[in-house]
């Protein structure tokens, strides 16, 4: 065993995480449990019954109901793994990964952790002589994404470092000064940190900050270019379309992944270093105290989840990583045992 993710492959053992596809298509991620069952209104599907079957395999209930059982890709288990915090869509972690240029090697910090998701796309980018360290200012999100991050890789990572408080405050503990290649922002109010991460990167380094509204985007990007250390910021933001194909009947779909979130990103300028001007046409780019106050983080407005419920999620995360921990356990008896 690594500290590395085992390789998602080979027969179902107990502690993995299946995704049946049932009647109807509909969906159901188990983690395999010894005397588990999965209950429907089609049936009763005992779990020993995917126990050593391959990937792909089709089992029936006692109901006579079949279903498709696979392990979930990255991208499905994102989007159904407990959240304490909303996640990064499978398509803005895409292009994170690709803005951003997330290399094997690397070194990145990220904050907030949310719920883990795109630690997951990070890890996996970085490989196992990454670096990856993640910020969060709760400790119940971090603690949801800690169990996400085990289950779905069987074991802590031990490139991975998450440090509970504010990254303008333990950034300079956790990392030397112009040592990072990489930042990812996902809050509420980056700009607050930017200065801190422009002493944290290495020249040449990227910072990408994900938003949700046009508001942040405007701030954060004026304060990236007030700072005169980066390149002149870039943002987009990406929509996913899906279509339906079946025979002569392509359309596309009625439903689509629109806006999510933004993206702006710059690199960091050397030290002293000046960018050519860049000219542009007169334009409205002034701003005043009446519009900062628009950018304040209680005008942009903060996502909440109750306490309750946040403690239902970190529960889920902790089960399902313990079960993550006992197939990992039976991984390396096998490996023993041959």
């Amino acid at each position: 065993m690594t500290d590395q993710t085992t390789r998602p492959s080979g027969p179902f053992r107990l502690g993995d995480r299946v995704q049946l596809t049932g009647p109807k298509a509909r969906l159901h991620t188990i983690t395999l449990r010894e005397g588990g069952e999965l209950h429907t209104h089609h049936g009763v599907l005992k779990h020993e019954q995917l126990v050593g079957q391959p990937d792909g395999s089709v089992v029936a209930n006692s109901g006579g109901h079949e279903y498709l059982a696979l392990r979930p890709l990255l991208r499905d288990f994102v989007m159904s793994m407990p959240r304490g915090a909303a996640i990064v869509y499978p398509k803005d972690a895409a292009q994170i990964l690709a803005e951003a240029d997330i290399f094997p090697g690397a070194t990145v910090v990220e904050a907030g952790v949310g719920s883990g998701a795109l630690s997951l796309w990070l890890l996996r980018a970085i490989g196992p002589e990454g670096r990856l360290v993640s910020f969060e200012r709760r400790d119940d999100f971090a603690a949801v994404a800690k169990a996400n991050v085990e289950t779905f890789t069987g074991a802590a990572p031990g490139n991975w470092d998450v440090v509970v408080g504010d990254l303008a405050t333990e950034l300079p503990q956790a990392v030397a000064e112009a040592s990072v290649d990489r930042v990812v922002l996902d809050m509420l109010a980056p700009w607050e940190c930017i200065d801190v991460v422009a002493d944290a990167l290495t020249p040449g380094g990227v910072v990408v900050c994900y938003v949700a509204t046009a508001t942040q985007l405007s701030r954060v990007a004026e304060y990236i270019r007030g700072t005169g250390l980066f390149t002149e910021p870039d943002a987009n933001e990406t929509m996913v379309r899906g279509w339906h194909v079946e025979g002569l009947a392509v359309r596309p779909d009625h439903r689509m992944v629109a806006h999510t979130g933004f993206l702006v990103w710059a690199r960091r300028l050397a030290p002293g270093a000046v960018p050519p001007e860049v000219k542009r046409r007169a334009s409205k780019s002034s701003y005043g105290d009446e519009d900062v106050e628009l950018w304040t983080p209680g005008a942009v407005g903060d996502r909440q989840i109750t306490d309750k419920n946040l403690r239902k999620r970190v529960r889920e995360a902790e089960r399902a990583a313990e079960g993550a921990r006992l197939a990992a356990g039976r991984t390396e008896d096998d490996g023993r045992t041959a």
